[in-house]
């Protein structure tokens, strides 16, 4: 893999410079390791209601810029205290998300500087049972983007306050609040190590020469964020008025259902969570929109639906049967 590192700081430029150089990769690519920074901001996951995962007076007050990333998984923190890293490569033949193979050599990296960390769950690092690390994934017309962030030396104070936590996804996890849950990696790694410590290790373990960022590349990112990642309706977006809600944790994530019913139809319907997908989930939203609320119709539309493209991980029967409820 080639290695790219850049400055700017901005959370809307950074992710529009991701998904430009993870649309126009090409072909015969070997690959790109990126790592890079955000100034303090809460980057939510694409399939998440924003409204419901950030503490909107916090936002406020702080003037917190809240940006919406291309892949599942939930809301996070970031400011320079974090580390963030992006695999981008073609695909060949992989279909489903695999976290496995962009973590190990992120973990090789991290025992050069003294942290034993070991893959838990679906996409974390974990030291002694506290995170260090979340992840992301998205396989899309036959490219793969990874991307995860290391927490190095953030403040979880502000982390706390910024995030409004499903407690039910605190409680599955078996612990008390946030703060108990993560870890900064400056607690446990080898004394004297930094963040340019840090950063030589990971290149070394993840990407054997330096990339070149193309000017054209760049111009098309500004232009990318200004159109997507600086506007409400990508960031936030608006949510329907709704006559019915289910929610229901898994054990590789939340799925949140709503429907608004009119007429004994299907009038809209939005999936919000944390949950990882190989396809657009608009297209399963699309599906239920317009049939009649009856379990009759429910049962025709959904008998085919391929299941584990939308939710990854999941048990198709045990899904088809929460959307029949």
């Amino acid at each position: 893999m080639e290695f790219l590192t850049f400055s700017s700081l901005d959370p809307a430029f950074n992710l529009a410079l991701e998904e430009r150089l993870f649309d126009s990769l090409p072909p015969e690519h070997p690959g790109l390791f990126m790592l890079w920074q955000n100034g303090p901001s809460i980057i939510v996951g694409r399939h998440q209601c924003t409204a419901e995962e950030v503490n909107a007076d916090f936002v406020r007050r702080e003037n917190l810029p809240v940006v919406r990333r291309i892949t599942g998984g939930g809301a996070v923190y970031h400011d320079t205290g974090n580390l963030n890293f992006s695999f981008i490569e073609n695909a060949n033949g992989q279909e489903r998300v695999n976290f496995r193979r962009y973590l190990e050599p992120v973990r090789e990296a991290l025992r050069d500087v003294g942290v034993r960390a070991e893959i838990s769950g679906r996409n974390d690092l974990e030291v002694d049972g506290r995170k260090i690390s979340g992840s992301g994934q998205r396989i899309h017309r036959g490219k793969v983007l990874h991307h995860g962030t290391l927490l190095v030396d953030v403040d979880f104070g502000r982390l706390t306050e910024a995030l409004s936590v499903d407690p039910e996804k605190i409680r599955s996890k078996g612990v008390a609040s946030v703060r108990a849950r993560v870890r900064n990696l400056s607690e446990c790694w080898t004394p004297g190590t930094d963040m340019g410590t840090l950063k030589c290790c990971l290149l070394r373990h993840c990407a054997e020469s330096a990339a070149r960022l193309d000017m054209g590349d760049y111009a098309a990112a500004q232009a990318l964020a200004d159109s997507k990642y600086r506007q409400w309706s990508w960031n936030y977006g608006a949510s329907p008025a709704f006559t019915e809600e289910k929610r229901r944790r898994f054990p590789w994530g939340g799925v949140n259902l709503r429907l608004s019913v009119r007429n004994g139809r299907i009038a809209d319907c939005r999936i919000y969570g944390d949950f990882f997908a190989n396809a657009e989930i608009g297209d399963l939203e699309n599906m239920l929109a317009g049939l009649q609320h009856e379990p009759g119709a429910l049962a025709e539309a959904l008998e085919d639906v391929p299941w584990e493209v939308y939710f990854s991980g999941c048990d198709p029967e045990e899904m088809r049967r929460f959307f029949m409820e």
